[in-house]
């Protein structure tokens, strides 16, 4: 048995966004990842609706990605792969973060996880860094974001960057879905589809 463990924000928590209410294990990108995975493999969803790469959240506390990063990957352990799926909710402006601040953030956390004895036999877990697409039309939340469109088209630079520097895999979600017209952050049923079996094609490749 392999033990995935997708480490992320709302969108891995799996935030509806016409309701503000959570889809289904079935529907979230995890659910989907387990389901394309099948028999073999265990797959362990910690998504928290705010959660940052490394940064404090002035307005929201306890949000810090790193700080639960180590109890989580410990708690699971052993692990095979660990996916780690953040980005966005550093793009607020109240963090005043750049494109590669947020990158190095992710970062950071790869190197968390690459140099913990969490995996297999004592040894660390591979690592998946997914990179999240662009933002879309933030309406009411523009303020909040606001720069964020900007910051945000240029991860894919900067997630590959941090990849490549980590030797870890990397998921680039940019092309491949749209955040939901709705609130331009969120991802709807369809699209957390895509992921999921975008990522089981990941993961598959990263542990033969």
């Amino acid at each position: 048995m392999k033990t995935i463990l997708c480490y992320g924000d709302s969108n891995t928590w799996g935030y509806d966004p016409a309701t503000g209410e959570r889809f289904g294990p079935g529907a979230r990108w995890p659910g989907v990842l387990a389901r394309e995975l099948g028999d073999g493999y265990a797959v362990i969803e910690e998504g928290l609706n705010g959660r940052t790469t490394v940064w404090d959240d002035p307005i929201d506390p306890h949000r810090n990605g790193r700080e639960y990063l180590v109890p989580c990957l410990e708690s699971h352990a052993p692990l095979d792969l660990v996916a780690i799926a953040l980005g966005v909710n550093d793009l607020k402006a109240r963090l005043a973060l750049s494109a590669s601040d947020i990158a190095d953030g992710a970062g950071a956390l790869v190197e968390t996880a690459q140099k913990s004895a969490t995996g297999p036999d004592g040894g660390p877990p591979a690592v998946l860094l997914v990179a999240p697409p662009p933002v879309g039309d933030l309406g009411e939340a523009d303020e909040m974001f606001e720069g964020a469109l900007e910051k945000s088209r240029r991860f894919s630079l900067h997630y590959r960057r941090v990849a490549d520097k980590y030797g870890c895999g990397l998921l680039d979600l940019a092309g491949i879905v749209s955040a939901s017209a709705l609130d331009g952050v969120h991802f709807e049923a369809s699209e957390h589809a895509k992921i999921g079996r975008e990522a089981a094609s990941r993961v598959k490749d990263l542990l033969r």
